[in-house]
């Protein structure tokens, strides 16, 4: 069994002119979102959990916000691609937990492509987290959606 939990980026400030998207801060919003979905995935997270992080500036603050190690990589940035990033968690084939932190679209694809969906129609909220499940059935292999959860109703 392997847990994947999506954790969008919080509330970030709009990129001004010329400036550089990966230094885009969070907002007092964003701040806000980011302290309260890490006291509830505090309460809820397994022993044991990896976390990997988009090096973006605003995806390194809300991962912040938990207070635990994280490993920045490459592959969680904005543009990044779904097969990227389920090798980089190793889906399904690991045991275990790992939370990434990162963007849209690539979030909201990687959720969709697990679920079969279509992913252009799956979006995740700013602050938002989506848990997935890898389980075997019956010698089936299953993906399940355990939980979603948005900052506004925490």
């Amino acid at each position: 069994m392997m847990d994947l939990i999506l954790w969008r980026h919080a509330e970030a400030h709009p990129g001004a002119e010329g400036q550089d998207d990966l230094a885009r801060t969070l907002t007092a919003r964003g701040e806000k979102q980011a302290a309260r979905m890490s006291a509830w995935l505090e309460k809820q997270l397994p022993d044991g959990l990896r976390v990997l992080c988009s090096p973006a500036r605003r995806a390194e603050q809300t991962a912040q916000a938990l207070g635990r190690k994280f490993k920045l990589r490459a592959e969680l940035l904005p543009h990044g691609q779904p097969a990227e990033l389920l090798e980089l968690v190793q889906w399904p084939r690991a045991r275990g937990a790992v939370l990434v932190v990162g963007h849209q679209p690539l979030l909201g694809q990687t959720a969709a492509q697990l679920l079969g969906m279509d992913p252009a129609g799956c979006a995740i909220r700013k602050g938002a987290v989506w848990w997935l499940r890898q389980r075997q059935r019956m010698d089936q292999s299953q993906t399940v959606l355990l939980t979603v959860m948005a900052p506004d109703f925490l």
